[in-house]
């Protein structure tokens, strides 16, 4: 049976800072969806496709699957997310794009009156993809912070002993910074058996594999004297929790 459907795209918001999409090469994908707890009825796969199409890397939500240069410089990534924004008579998603500060830098709406689950969402999806220019990346540099000062504070670290650990706080947690060896050290409350976080050196002179206390693994690095970490969530996100030098 020959169907019709009826298709509204609304674009919503447009490029905050003259940001567009065009301007990144990668492309970060969660394994799946957060509002779409079952089943993404394809999404995933599609976006992926249609994006690769237009020139993007993708790549998965897990940082550290990231090839080198996306992890040695963050902001040149995108993350897209498919939301379900359905109503009773029609399948409804958001195409959101958001950058390394999770900013949403576009955000695009399309609709379907298709009620089959799978060729609804995928037909309204569809629509979103006008938005979506061919790839053509600029550099972004992330927030300043000098590779010859993260380097510089590196070789300090080597030099400080185990007695004279550095003070740390996101302003709820206080820690304290213990030198393990020249390739490793912790974040550790004054109170606890077990360490915060602990870093070890990767092959860049300002990144770090993370491995929290609860068990995940993530990325950390060197911003301005302070430590930064790329907190996991459950739906594939990260946030960026900022350690201040005391």
């Amino acid at each position: 049976m020959k169907k019709i459907s009826l298709l509204i795209v609304t674009i919503c918001s447009v490029l905050a800072f003259g940001q567009k999409i065009s301007d990144y090469k990668y492309i970060a994908i969660p394994a799946k969806f957060s509002t779409f707890k079952k089943e993404d009825y394809g999404l995933g796969e599609m976006l992926t496709k249609t994006l690769r199409s237009k020139n993007y890397t993708v790549i998965p939500a897990d940082k550290l699957q990231w090839p080198a240069e996306a992890q040695s410089n963050p902001c040149n990534v995108l993350t897209a997310d498919v939301v379900n924004d359905s109503g009773l008579l029609r399948n409804k998603v958001v195409l959101q794009f958001k950058d390394c500060n999770d900013k949403v830098i576009s955000s695009t709406k399309g609709s379907s009156n298709i009620k089959e689950y799978r060729e609804g969402f995928q037909d309204a999806l569809k629509q979103t993809f006008a938005s979506i220019s061919p790839a053509s990346p600029i550099n972004r540099i992330a927030e300043p912070h000098s590779a010859v000062q993260e380097v510089a504070v590196t070789a300090q670290l080597v030099e400080v002993p185990d007695q004279s650990a550095v003070k740390f706080s996101n302003g709820k947690t206080d820690l304290q910074k213990v030198l393990i060896d020249a390739s490793q050290f912790i974040l550790v409350g004054n109170n606890s058996s077990s360490p915060f976080a602990t870093f070890k050196a990767t092959t860049k002179n300002d990144l770090f594999r993370v491995k929290l206390q609860n068990g995940e693994s993530t990325l950390g690095y060197y911003e301005n004297g302070n430590i930064v970490i790329e907190m996991p969530h459950g739906n594939g996100s990260y946030t960026k929790e900022i350690f201040l030098k005391k």
